[in-house]
């Protein structure tokens, strides 16, 4: 049985709602303020918190970043935001502060119901993929789109593709999409034909939301399909919380269809932990050298790790000049050195490498490497495989290779055995467990 922590200050409501919720099969906890409840919930880690929003003391928004901030404690517990404010600035401040859902009241029994078996079914039973999987011990990694900062196809784009940030990785019975660039639609054009009417379980990975990461999201074709299941993962940005950040390139005049219209169970965590898991994958993050927050993903498969970190700015260049021994120096030395351990040993790395040298200088402080740096970086951490990524949307087909060309030039000369390859849509890499 699943437990739920009901916290408000009425205690007619939380009487009736408790004698509710338990004919459903819940065991219910009351609380009568977010003082009290959070105490509660650290002592029982229910599966769900229903939290009013006004209540003295601790309110809502309160309550939800003060739990948030136990998450070690808590990892799994979802809370639900209720109140009798339908505005929708409440319900935006609600899941910035970091509730998972928004009901107002009256509440409606059945629904709220229908909502905590959804936000909490993956504590008690993982809704798994029954459409076409891998071998045991496989791994593939499949590329959808490769550019960065805008959409650039034409002629002079056809070999490497045009459209922006998007990376599917299949391992150990999951399906996880690296970004939501333009590259995503195509994506999920080819799930739904694949899966052919079966639920589809998929996990999204967002590095950052600017806006060639996640401009794809809205022709994910998955998402518009009630029987399939989107949980999208990332770090809170500095203004709005994923969910609104999202939800708002949605909104009318850019958008036809609002989020809220996707029929698919779409489900948002905003990332805490740098270390966390999906189904059997460990995912390690940091923190990349990029304006806003931005992360980088390492994922461990049981074929070996892939990580992803598609734009990113080394220090070695960027404030490693002057003295040996200069603060900005060392500072640089280790900043870089964290990304260097954090990629070591890899079996696959697709890395930001947007600029060449000469194309490097005029854009320094950009958010973006040189692809000489990335090649170097990625030999001393002795990576497998380099996939060079979030091409710049003037680079013609000829220029990638050119910049190839050079990259797998200054392996040779250094004697290195990393293959390096420009990544292309469409291009797929399979890894196969070691005995």
């Amino acid at each position: 049985m699943k437990t739920v922590l009901l916290i408000d200050d009425d205690e007619t409501f939380r009487s009736l709602l408790t004698d509710l919720l338990r004919s459903r099969g819940w065991k219910v906890i009351q609380a009568e303020d977010g003082e009290s409840g959070l105490v509660l919930a650290l002592e029982h880690k229910p599966e769900a918190v229903v939290c009013d929003l006004l209540m003295p003391r601790c309110n809502g928004f309160q309550f939800c970043r003060a739990l948030n901030a136990r998450r070690v404690s808590l990892p799994h517990t979802k809370i639900v935001v209720s109140s009798g404010s339908g505005y929708a600035v409440d319900r935006v401040a609600a899941m910035e502060s970091g509730a998972d859902e928004y009901v107002t009241k009256p509440i409606d029994v059945d629904e709220l119901v229908r909502t905590l078996d959804r936000l909490t079914s993956g504590a008690i039973k993982r809704v798994e993929n029954t459409g076409p999987k891998l071998p045991e011990g496989e791994t593939r990694v499949k590329f959808w789109g490769v550019r960065g900062s805008i959409p650039s196809p034409g002629p002079d784009t056809v070999y490497y593709g045009g459209n922006t940030s998007c990376v599917e990785v299949r391992a150990d019975g999951e399906l996880i999409v690296l970004d939501a660039g333009t590259g995503i639609r195509a994506l999920g054009q080819q799930l739904r034909e694949e899966f052919a009417g079966q639920p589809i379980h998929v996990t999204i990975l967002i590095s950052h939301t600017h806006w060639d990461h996640i401009q794809g999201f809205p022709f994910f074709l998955p998402a518009y399909d009630s029987r399939n299941r989107v949980r999208i993962l990332a770090f809170e940005g500095p203004r709005k919380g994923l969910e609104a950040t999202l939800s708002i390139q949605m909104e009318s005049p850019y958008f036809p269809i609002s989020m809220q219209e996707m029929p698919g169970h779409i489900e948002f965590t905003e990332l805490k932990s740098l270390d966390f898991t999906v189904g059997k994958l460990r995912v390690k993050a940091a923190f990349m050298n990029h304006p806003g927050i931005c992360v980088g993903y390492r994922l461990f498969t049981s074929a070996g790790s892939v990580v992803y970190f598609p734009d990113n700015e080394l220090f070695s260049r960027l404030r490693g000049k002057g003295e040996h021994d200069s603060p900005q120096t060392e500072f640089a030395r280790k900043q870089d050195q964290a990304l260097r351990d954090f990629i070591r040993g890899a079996d696959v790395v697709i890395s930001d490498a947007q600029y060449d040298a000469d194309e490097y200088a005029s854009h320094i402080g950009w958010g973006h490497s040189c692809v000489d740096d990335v090649v170097l970086l990625a030999m001393s951490a002795e990576v497998k495989n380099l996939f060079l990524f979030h091409h710049d949307p003037d680079h013609t087909d000829q220029k990638i290779a050119q910049m190839l060309a050079s990259a797998r030039k200054q392996t040779e000369a250094r004697g290195s055995k990393m293959h390096v390859e420009a990544a292309r849509e469409g291009q797929e890499i399979n890894l196969k467990k070691r005995p």
